[in-house]
């Protein structure tokens, strides 16, 4: 047991040590300061600008960078869903794989584009090298650069900035972020045992009987597998995802893609700081979210040492849970990987959270209907800030003064746009399908659960998908040739959709109505925000807000299963 502990103590030890360097250099980047990469950087920014034809300098309102979001975003899924249609006849197709459905193309697209990569396919069986690296791939950086982007844009206009331009800071965040960390970050994990190859499958006689063979698909995963974490992707070359050992094959690569996934989102609160001229608020928010994560870890962590109530009365023996575990990570690393994953957004597995017992399945669920611990690439930040600025709003009403943040006044309209963002949209995106879905189990065919865990099941797909996650509670039939799949496609397309961009619209025209306020000098009657007292009660209201939309679902999903195990 103290091993598993001493082994989530490391890792998040790293994170925290990381934090002020990459946060910082974040910073220096999105404000235009020196960094080292800055040579070559430099460079390639030119080429692209000049045969893109963007003006470097040319700010945007906040409409204006919310259509370049979603325009750009359209083309490049439309381009996706094209080589998926085109599978059969482009290169680098060994097992000569044709093409899906269109409703499974559409939902990859979709899932893709908007940084989600929820997966109704088993990815070896199903797309070709060159959908996975060329289209895939390609999605997982600029999916990634998007959302970093709009969360960039998002804190210059809490600290009265311009929100600068989404063309600029989409290749920014690739050029000087993402793929330097992912070239090196690749050559690491190769070094590790990861493959990185276009050959074939390699196929092998079998032990069980003679003159029977298995073809063992490998391919071009580790350049795949670092953006995969990095940008908080989480698609799967493999269909079991980081549980292949291919993805992930010893606990080294297994520390190295947990502290990648959660390097971005955590350093951002540290980057936000810097430019907003304010580190003691930023240590703060990020001490805030930071005792969230490891209370959620200690739950799941928990629950899975203390094992299945009804198994260890059989082996009349107390053992952790390893049902649906891989040996090499066992119950901890299992644990803290399904809570970062969760918890940042990024969907990848190295075990199956159907598995986990209820006090897991209760924490994964829980970061899905929050997204702040640690949230989505960018936007998770974005929404992290949108809580802040209802914590300002309610206190300030309770305690009789300015509701302020950052010296600018909080007033209808971003309180109405920070409310419509948390607590209209997202549970619409999740509760309205999901009821159908449970409305209709036989007509869709997919729900393999009865009680209990099916209900949980279902909510997590779409929560997953509202949350732009991507990771499954596992067992639904949502994959072709099942009867129910093109349900579950075009359904969690739309929660898909709605889950990204209405959120994105909303985030950047919250920060372009503050960043067009006039500062307020602070008085004896302005609230402060960077004090020990009020990051409390804001984490108060994040968790109310939490409990108060989505409790009635945990309580008949993981709460009420827990209870029933524990009676037998």
């Amino acid at each position: 047991m103290l091993e598993g502990w001493i082994q989530i103590a490391i890792t998040l030890l790293i994170i925290v040590a990381i934090t002020p360097l990459f946060g910082g250099y974040m910073a220096r980047v999105y404000l235009g300061e020196k960094t080292f990469i800055d040579p070559i950087a430099n460079f390639l920014e030119r080429a692209i600008f000049r045969l893109s034809g963007i003006a470097r300098k040319e700010d945007m309102t906040g409409w204006q960078y919310a259509r370049a979001v979603i325009y750009s975003n359209l083309v490049m899924a439309a381009f996706i869903f094209l080589i998926f249609s085109l599978q059969k006849v482009l290169p680098f197709n060994p097992t000569r794989l044709s093409s899906p459905t269109w409703d499974t193309n559409l939902h990859t697209a979709i899932s893709f584009v908007t940084n989600t990569n929820q997966q109704h396919y088993s990815g070896e069986t199903t797309y070709s090298y060159f959908s996975q690296f060329a289209a895939l791939g390609f999605m997982m950086f600029t999916s990634a650069a998007t959302g970093l982007a709009v969360g960039i844009a998002f804190i210059r206009g809490l600290t009265g900035r311009p929100l600068g331009n989404f063309y600029v800071d989409l290749i920014k965040s690739i050029t000087r972020i993402l793929l330097p960390i992912s070239a090196i970050g690749a050559i690491v994990l190769i070094a590790l045992g990861i493959p990185e190859t276009l050959a074939d499958p390699v196929v092998i006689p079998t032990l069980e009987n003679a003159g029977v063979s298995q073809a063992i698909a490998r391919g071009p995963v580790a350049h795949f597998e670092i953006i995969k974490e990095l940008g908080e992707n989480g698609g799967g070359f493999f269909a079991i995802n980081s549980a292949h050992p291919f993805e992930n094959p010893n606990p080294a690569t297994n520390l190295i893609e947990i502290v990648t996934m959660v390097a971005i989102p955590s350093s951002l609160i540290y980057t936000f700081g810097v430019i907003a001229n304010n580190r003691k608020q930023a240590w703060l928010i990020y001490g805030m979210v930071m005792a969230i994560y490891i209370l959620f870890i200690i739950i799941a962590a928990t629950g899975e040492y203390q094992g299945n109530p009804a198994v260890n009365n059989l082996l009349r023996n107390p053992a952790p849970n390893l049902e649906g575990k891989e040996v090499r990570f066992g119950w901890a690393q299992s644990a803290l990987y399904a809570v970062s994953t969760t918890g940042t957004m990024t969907g990848a597995v190295n075990s199956m959270h159907d598995s986990f017992m209820p006090p897991g399945g209760f924490v994964t669920l829980s970061n899905m209907f929050l997204q702040i611990v640690w949230g989505g690439q960018g936007t998770g930040t974005a929404y992290l800030f949108a809580y802040l600025i209802l914590a300002v709003f309610v206190t300030g009403l309770m305690v009789g003064r300015t509701p302020e943040f950052l010296g600018r006044k909080i007033e209808k309209r971003e309180v109405v746009l920070a409310s419509f963002l948390i607590l209209l949209v997202h549970p619409i995106a999740i509760l309205i399908p999901g009821a159908i879905a449970i409305s209709f189990p036989t007509q869709f065919n997919g729900i393999t659960n009865p009680g209990y865990h099916g209900l949980a099941q279902v909510i997590y797909e779409y929560a997953s998908a509202a949350a732009n996650n991507g990771s499954g509670f596992e067992g639904l039939a949502d994959s072709q040739p099942a009867p129910g799949a093109l349900w579950w496609n075009l359904s969690c397309s739309f929660s898909l959709l709605a889950g990204r961009y209405i959120p994105i619209i909303s985030l950047l025209l919250l920060a372009d109505s503050i960043s067009r306020k006039q500062p307020v000098p602070m008085t004896v009657g302005t609230l402060r925000t960077d004090t020990k007292l009020f990051i409390g009660v804001t984490a108060g209201i994040i968790l109310i807000l939490g409990a108060l939309t989505f409790f009635p679902i945990l309580a008949l999903g993981p709460i009420a299963e827990g209870f029933q195990m524990a009676n037998g």
